[in-house]
């Protein structure tokens, strides 16, 4: 009820706890704190923030428009109401190196989890799109310096993404990732790999956590949990499938109510009321209201 019920120090500790583990982890992508909630009741392992969505959210492209305070208001928001860890796109940190600093104690006071900082110039290219600009060596590691010098929970999750392999060789690609690495990052996000030869080389190259981004419609092929698990992979994200999917059930019952004059064909296929009212705990509220204001207040009428 309001708030989850662990702290952002418990839920970060969860996250290092986790990634520790041999386990293969999935991290749903949500844009929205009520479908945080049904992330976690499905038993997923943590939810992912994904930058691009916060801006399609707002009505933009993943062209780098959003600001640090929308982006960390929206993921706080997202993250308060959820025992699970949430990491957040951070983009390109939002500016310089100072910039990228206090990204990473925004993040932190509004309680995420962890952040990934990439390697584009700004204005970004979503991940899978052609034509990247990339940061050199030296711009990208001070990024990440930054970011793991700035950090006060020293199990706030600093992850490196690079789009390298956009543009350069798969060898190239990892000798950055490499040095991302030894700049601090605690675990590493590449980009659009290309197959699972690729993801597994990755893996075999550093001794951190490895993302493998599962993005519909991108470069890489909707590998299965055991696939990715097999290749190395410790996180696995959807970051867009729930925006694309309740953006086409938006569609549909629009369709429905123009055609119809009536969006009673669909009913059926909607939340209903008690799932609803389920899904925000309504019933917790009736009872804490009712255990508080069952008194009477002596004197309250007396003049």
């Amino acid at each position: 009820m309001l708030y989850a019920s662990k702290t952002a120090a418990e839920k970060r500790k969860d996250l290092r706890e986790m990634l520790a583990s041999d386990q293969i982890r999935q991290f749903p992508g949500t844009y929205t704190p009520i479908s945080a909630r049904l992330i976690e009741e499905k038993g997923f392992d943590g939810i992912y923030i994904s930058g691009a969505v916060l801006a399609n959210e707002l009505g933009f492209p993943d062209v780098g428009l959003t600001t640090l305070s929308e982006v960390a208001q929206r993921a706080g928001q997202i993250a308060r109401i959820t025992n699970l860890p949430a990491i957040v796109d951070a983009d390109t940190g939002f500016g310089e190196p100072m910039n990228v600093a206090r990204t990473i104690q925004e993040f932190e006071e509004y309680g995420l989890a962890g952040c990934h900082i990439e390697d584009q110039f700004n204005p970004k290219r979503c991940g899978h799109l052609d034509n990247k600009n990339m940061v050199d060596l030296e711009t990208a590691t001070k990024r990440i310096k930054a970011a793991a010098e700035a950090r006060r929970d020293e199990n706030f999750l600093i992850m490196a993404r690079t789009d390298l392999r956009g543009t350069s060789s798969l060898e190239e690609t990892i000798n950055r990732i490499k040095a991302l690495v030894d700049a601090g990052a605690d675990a590493i996000f590449p980009e659009a790999m290309k197959n699972l030869d690729e993801f597994k080389a990755v893996c075999d190259a550093v001794d951190v956590p490895v993302l493998a981004n599962m993005t519909e419609f991108g470069k890489s092929e909707l590998y299965t949990k055991e696939q990715l698990a097999e290749a190395g992979i410790s996180m696995i994200i959807y970051p867009v499938t729930l925006l694309r999917s309740s953006l086409g059930a938006m569609e549909r019952v629009l369709e429905t109510i123009e055609r119809d004059g009536t969006q009673e064909a669909y009913v059926d296929q909607m939340f209903t009321r008690s799932r609803l009212y389920d899904l925000v705990d309504y019933e917790a509220y009736n009872q804490f209201d009712t255990g508080i204001f069952n008194f009477e207040v002596p004197g309250k009428f007396e003049a």
